[in-house]
């Protein structure tokens, strides 16, 4: 099934720490809220945790080249991009078509995944920029 993907970041002692997520939706306009789905077993989801704001940015049809780099281990996911620092601590990605700054809400084990329940506090969207599909693990963009 087709999907877009998000990375979801934020600074944690002077570091970013962020994870790749395909599985990313509106849940609530009253209140704004968003959920990620995150594996449990993630190393990566325990240091998001410690983070007051995290940053979504939707990746864009031109982003192809940074699913590689994202996907890296944690330690090396950040070598070759620059994130830009926003409030809190979050981290957006430039150019991304969407950018959420976002707070945990709330917290729903849900078998090997946690769902993830975020309060949406900010928001850019940039409809020039058309978002990056995943479809049978490669990297599409969507006919304009």
């Amino acid at each position: 099934m087709p999907t877009g993907v998000v990375l979801v970041a934020a600074e944690r002692a002077d570091q970013p720490v962020g994870l790749l997520a395909s599985s990313f939706s509106s849940v609530s306009l009253e209140p704004p809220l968003v959920q990620v789905s995150i594996m449990r077993s993630s190393s990566t989801l325990p240091l998001l945790r410690t983070a007051p704001r995290w940053g979504i940015s939707l990746l864009g049809a031109d982003d192809g080249g940074q699913l590689s780099a994202l996907s890296a281990p944690a330690a090396q996911r950040f070598d070759a991009i620059e994130p830009h620092r926003a409030e809190g601590g979050a981290l957006l990605l430039p150019g991304s078509p969407l950018r959420l700054i976002v707070e945990p809400h709330t917290e729903v084990e849900a078998g090997d995944h946690v769902l993830l329940l975020l309060s949406v506090l900010g928001i850019e969207h940039d409809s020039s920029i058309h978002p990056l599909v995943l479809q049978d693990r490669t990297a599409r963009r969507l006919a304009a």
